[in-house]
């Protein structure tokens, strides 16, 4: 238990000392934040311009405690590699938008394709080297259920479904790191509920770099996380998933998440089926923006509505293993 508390204050402080001397040097680069041209308009004027790329603070944050606190047990490294690699493909996005000064980055296919080379190592490894099994675990009843080959495709929508999500959510200031750190908390309780020591140790150290981060994050923001950050903070979460087998339960755990994507995918399918949106604007977070709700009042809800959903996700998870 100390471990995991050790690294999550590490991780913290980490990201709080290094902050200041990145924001500044990403400023002196003009690494500026790219707005969306059909994005809310107070974006434009608020955020444009913001120093970005505030991801490579949090991958740093969790990295350097968690090899150094670990046993580098097998579980733990696959989900630090699936937070380094789903954060060089952020990476790259990120780099795309800066050199075109716009908000659009690489093109779906290709950060699809990487992904899914990523998510099919993920799966060999797990399995392979892991003492994972090609199977499932059913919420509540606990019951497991073998999927064959069916289980690297699983592990490809849980990378995918969760990375982009993640990144779909980071659209207001301390949104995500806010939502992600919930999420990190109820991972950090099922490890150790689990006896998963690494486990917990990574999950600790994610939740406090997404605390340091929201230091300078927070509204009005300092410097953005990019797809460089969102992306890695997805992979985490899906890699702890696949590995804590909650791929299902996911769903639950990351509801927030899964609202926020789900707003996009309904309101595409209505506008293309029946030429009405049923949003003002999607995600979901932009909708409330456009009602005139405050960007705090937003945050601060949508915070406490991830925790309902986390914590009914972490009571399911204890009912199915008791």
């Amino acid at each position: 238990m100390f471990q995991i508390l050790a690294a999550g204050l590490a991780s913290m402080l980490i990201t709080l000392f290094l902050g200041p001397k990145f924001i500044a040097f990403v400023r002196d680069n003009e690494f500026g934040q790219q707005i969306r041209e059909e994005g809310p308009e107070e974006h434009h004027r608020t955020k444009r311009g913001i120093p970005t790329l505030g991801g490579l603070l949090i991958v740093i944050g969790i990295a350097v405690p968690f090899l150094i606190l670990s046993k580098h047990s097998v579980a733990g490294m696959l989900v630090l590699a699936t937070t380094v690699g789903c954060a060089a493909i952020g990476f790259a996005d990120d780099l795309a938008k800066l050199r075109m000064k716009r908000s659009l980055g690489l093109r779906a296919r290709g950060k699809v394709g990487l992904q899914l080379v990523l998510a099919v190592a993920i799966g060999l490894v797990a399995v392979d080297y892991g003492g994972m099994h090609e199977s499932i675990r059913l919420p509540l009843s606990g019951r497991v259920i073998g999927v064959g080959f069916a289980y690297y495709l699983i592990i490809f929508l849980v990378v995918v479904g969760t990375s982009n999500a993640v990144n779909l959510t980071d659209g207001l200031d301390g949104l995500a790191a806010g939502a992600v750190t919930v999420t990190m908390l109820t991972y950090t309780a099922i490890a150790f509920l689990t006896n998963q020591m690494d486990l917990g140790i990574i999950s600790a150290c994610i939740g406090g770099a997404c605390v340091g981060f929201l230091w300078f994050n927070s509204f009005p923001a300092e410097v953005f996380m990019g797809d460089t950050g969102s992306l890695a903070l997805g992979g985490a979460i899906a890699a702890l998933a696949v590995m804590t087998r909650t791929e299902i339960l996911l769903l639950v755990i990351g509801g927030l998440f899964a609202a926020e994507a789900l707003s996009v995918i309904i309101q595409v399918l209505s506008f293309k089926l029946l030429k009405k949106r049923v949003f003002l604007m999607t995600p979901i977070h932009h909708h409330f923006e456009l009602l005139n709700w405050s960007e705090t009042k937003i945050i601060m809800r949508f915070w406490i509505i991830g925790a309902i959903f986390a914590s009914t996700g972490f009571t399911m998870f204890y009912l199915s293993v008791h």
